[in-house]
């Protein structure tokens, strides 16, 4: 058997009762880590993949998280460390898609809990995180999974494209504040990615085929494959790897300005 790259480690990963979260989630207990799993409302997604890495035969629990607010973000953390323990990897994955609405349209309510959801919620995330192993002598590693977006801007998406340039630079100013406490801090920014969030892709043929076009390598990225790249980085191989974001995105930020 391969040698496990996360033994010994106790990994949260937000959002992980469907799509990347789900898939990081797998390969970090298929690497030897224990998992912590939250969802917001799809409990039975949770537990699958709660199922899935007891299955690999680590420990998992699944919490409902709702983290924009942070008072329950502080509650879920105290609930881990009395529970399993002090955390010692953490992927903010938990998120939300674009409205689809321009600026004009949006209502005070969509601005809130796009930013919320998308920016408010690592933060909270990240500072409980590093209050947690801070002092301890354990290496921490916190991984923010961004988007192509961060870089990428599109109408009608302000909140999504504003939320995750606003995580981009939450990393690398975490990248600063904790390049000498043994935390490492990056990014993951996919590109289009076959989960829930694209949706009517999963389901179309025809939709995905047109929504690829912009990609040069023609094709949407599974789950698995920004999962792969959330094992390196909480490795030990990644430690020098620190304020970072690693695009995994078949080569699209490429595609801007062809043509023009």
């Amino acid at each position: 058997m391969a040698e496990q790259r996360l033994s010994g480690e106790l990994a949260i990963v937000t959002g992980s009762d469907s799509g990347i979260g789900q898939a990081t989630a797998i390969a970090f207990a298929r690497e030897g880590a224990d998992v912590i799993v939250t969802y917001l409302h799809d409990r039975k997604g949770a537990e699958r993949t709660a199922g899935e890495i007891e299955g690999a035969g680590r420990k998992a629990a699944a919490f409902q998280l709702d983290q924009r607010d942070s008072k329950n973000v502080q509650r879920f953390f105290q609930e881990v460390k009395s529970t399993m323990g002090v955390p010692t990897v953490l992927v903010n994955n938990a998120g939300i898609d674009a409205l689809g609405k321009p600026v004009k349209d949006m209502t005070d309510a969509d601005w809130d809990d796009v930013i919320r959801t998308n920016l408010s919620g690592p933060f909270y995330c990240c500072r409980e995180f590093i209050r947690g192993i801070d002092g301890t002598g354990r290496h921490g590693t916190i991984i923010n999974i961004t988007s192509v977006h961060q870089e990428i801007p599109r109408a009608g998406a302000s909140g999504y494209d504003a939320s995750k340039g606003g995580l981009r630079n939450l990393t690398t100013t975490l990248a600063l504040e904790l390049a000498e406490k043994n935390i490492n801090v990056n990014n993951i920014a996919p590109g289009m990615v076959l989960t829930p969030m694209n949706q009517s892709a999963v389901e179309d043929p025809e939709v995905l085929k047109r929504q690829v076009q912009s990609i040069p390598m023609k094709r949407a990225a599974k789950p698995e494959e920004i999962a792969h790249v959330a094992v390196f980085l909480a490795s030990e191989q990644a430690r020098y790897i620190h304020g970072a974001t690693i695009f995994v995105d078949g080569a699209l930020m490429l595609f801007q300005g062809q043509g023009a």
